[in-house]
């Protein structure tokens, strides 16, 4: 099993969500994050002055899936997440030993 953390924008979403629902990945964990690359940041007018903002606002997407479909879920991330733009994101692949459902006490691919 694999954990795909995926840093995205928060349009691409919607398009990631259904990417990864055509492969039958029946769930996912988003949150609200902030941060920057090579994006470095941007700059907002606000009432006449204009200001810096380093941290741009992404969405942080949490994934497990199984060990036959983790390159299939990569590349359909990558599409639905792609503009061609600095700060489309980053997909970070990590190895899960075990997933225990608590409701049922099931465990390994059965939990996903």
């Amino acid at each position: 099993m694999k954990l795909l953390k995926c840093i995205v924008r928060p349009a691409a979403l919607e398009k990631v969500k259904e990417a990864l629902s055509a492969l039958g990945v029946m769930g996912m964990t988003v949150s609200e994050v902030k941060g920057y690359g090579r994006q470095k940041g941007h700059k907002e007018v606000y009432r006449g002055a204009e200001y810096n903002i380093d941290f741009t606002p992404k969405l942080e997407i949490e994934v497990v899936v199984g060990e036959t479909i983790a390159e299939r879920a990569i590349d359909a991330i990558k599409e639905a997440a792609n503009t061609g733009n600095i700060g489309d994101g980053k997909i970070f692949v990590l190895p899960v030993d075990q997933v225990v459902r608590i409701r049922t006490g099931e465990m390994g691919d059965s939990a996903i």
